[in-house]
């Protein structure tokens, strides 16, 4: 199950699609191309259990302020699981919202992407909530 985060909560994930690269002449110059079929890849994957993934501080400023909102963060992952390049993709409307999930996310162990059972690179959008309760307003 993903952990728990009480002050910014994680929702869904939602894959990144890796497409394979048009297939090419083969060689000779014929105009019959090559039939392949692309093989499946399985997206990174967070939020998997043995991983101790650092909650995103919720920053005391923005919550002072009141501020809230839903950060997507685009991850490219690779084939040992490694973050290595954290980028929004939707901000929350809140720079230090968004540079808060991105420190947060940059120190995550990924489940690498997997193509016929092999660890490739791979992306993912990590989605990210503020959300302030009742108690902290």
């Amino acid at each position: 199950p993903p952990p728990v985060v009480p002050d910014a909560a994680l929702v869904d994930s939602t894959a990144v699609t890796l497409s394979e690269p048009a297939p090419d002449l083969p060689p000779g110059g014929s105009d019959i191309a090559v039939n392949r079929t692309p093989e499946a890849v399985a997206a990174p994957r967070y939020g998997v259990a043995g991983f101790a993934n650092p909650r995103p501080r919720y920053p005391w400023l923005s919550r002072q302020k009141g501020e809230q909102g839903r950060v997507i963060l685009r991850v490219a992952v690779d084939e040992a699981g490694r973050p290595t390049e954290v980028a929004v993709a939707a901000s929350s409307g809140h720079g230090r919202l968004d540079r808060a999930a991105a420190t947060a996310v940059r120190r995550w162990r990924f489940e690498p992407a997997r193509r016929a059972g092999r660890a490739v690179p791979g992306a993912v959008d990590v989605p990210v909530m503020f959300r302030l309760s009742d108690e902290d307003e």
